[in-house]
């Protein structure tokens, strides 16, 4: 026979568990809802030239320059010197959520070369994998000799290593305290 009070904490502890259930389950379903917003945003930007295979195609081995211009339109540049060499850059990039940054996915550079008369000689497409990493802009000028810390030029003794402890203690040889 089951006493009163013992029902009564049965039922107590089976109305606390379906609570508990039921919390959980909701917040699995709010994580997997925005988990799965989060992963459907996925933004794709197609940047520069796409190349045509019909345009491409048009202009074969010994295609004058102004014919590969008339078909394939402007080139995105052109080699640094004797414009021999007309590029057509394309790139893709991936952005997963609206806050983060487009991470480059492919990029395709169709080459185009001149021979000296101005047609074209042959044609090369380099991808991803074809190219070398390279920082353009470093910003920074390099320098002969060492660079020393505010502590190894006082201790590095000289002329300007007593200048700057006695500047630094306070103690200035120069009437004026400069």
């Amino acid at each position: 026979m089951i006493a009163v009070g013992e029902t009564s904490l049965s039922n107590q502890k089976s109305t606390t568990r379906v609570k508990f259930l039921g919390k959980t389950a909701i917040a699995i379903v709010i994580a997997s809802s925005l988990l799965s917003a989060c992963s459907s945003t996925t933004d794709i930007f197609h940047n520069g030239y796409v190349v045509d295979e019909q345009s491409l195609q048009m202009i074969p081995v010994g295609s004058s320059r102004e014919q590969v211009l008339l078909t394939m339109g402007t080139p995105s540049t052109t080699a640094t010197f004797d414009n021999e060499v007309f590029y057509y850059i394309s790139q893709k990039r991936e952005r997963k959520a609206a806050f983060m940054k487009p991470k480059l996915v492919e990029q395709n550079i169709l080459a185009i070369y001149f021979s000296k008369d101005g047609v074209v000689d042959r044609k090369a497409n380099y991808t991803m994998q074809d190219g070398k990493v390279f920082d353009t802009i470093s910003r920074t000028t390099p320098t002969g000799g060492r660079d020393l810390t505010f502590l190894q030029q006082l201790l590095s003794g000289g002329a300007s290593g007593a200048n700057a402890a006695r500047n630094l203690l306070g103690g200035s040889s120069d009437p004026l305290g400069f």
